[in-house]
């Protein structure tokens, strides 16, 4: 990944907690017929190793898990907010003109070898935690127990589990920390008023 310093961002524990704020992941592997990607919902579990692991499952029937190379890392791809940031909103072009578009995003690439879990006992184990962490928000929570447990037995068959353990993570956080105060001062007025995912954006600049 390409981080010029001022938008690089290094601690390992701002890069986690950006992973587990973030969606789902753009998982993407290296096969004998070149890259292949999934997007997968992933768990971040902190205590697998130096830098922790990444726990998901993929459909029986995608060929992602059975092709990707061994002993040759993945990437997934978490990526934050993001916006069109337009040079309109600079204090700098009422002085100089001297502005143009740029696009402001937080984003994390995970890397490491990704390990197949064909067993029925870590599948629903990780099932149970996914829907867990997904629905525990909820009013009222759905439970793995809410399905007939015939019909849990049977959809676990269909999937594989898949765990990447993390070699590296890297993370650019680019909120305009280039620019001057009244610069930045702008853009986040013109990011409060646009739409939910700007606003967000404006929200991460203060």
């Amino acid at each position: 990944m390409y981080r010029p310093p001022a938008f690089d961002v290094t601690d390992i524990g701002e890069l986690q907690t950006a992973i587990e704020a973030a969606g789902p992941a753009h998982l993407v592997s290296l096969t004998d017929d070149g890259l292949v990607g999934s997007l997968v919902p992933m768990l971040l579990d902190r205590s697998a190793g130096r830098h922790g692991a990444l726990v998901g499952h993929l459909a029986r029937a995608n060929r992602h898990w059975r092709a990707a190379s061994r002993d040759v890392e993945s990437m997934a791809i978490f990526a934050g907010p993001d916006a069109y940031v337009s040079p309109s909103w600079y204090a700098t072009k009422y002085q100089s003109g001297k502005v143009v578009p740029t696009w402001n995003y937080e984003v994390v690439h995970v890397y490491g070898e990704l390990l197949v879990h064909d067993d029925p006992v870590w599948l629903e184990a990780l099932v149970r935690r996914l829907t867990d962490h997904h629905e525990s928000a909820r009013d009222d929570p759905w439970s793995v127990d809410d399905a007939p447990g015939d019909f849990v037995q049977g959809q676990l068959r269909a999937i594989v589990g898949i765990e990447l353990e993390i070699s590296r993570i890297e993370g650019n956080r680019k909120l305009s920390q280039n620019r001057s105060d009244d610069d930045r001062a702008g853009v986040v007025r013109g990011l409060s008023n646009g739409t939910s995912r700007e606003r967000q954006v404006a929200a991460r600049m203060t």
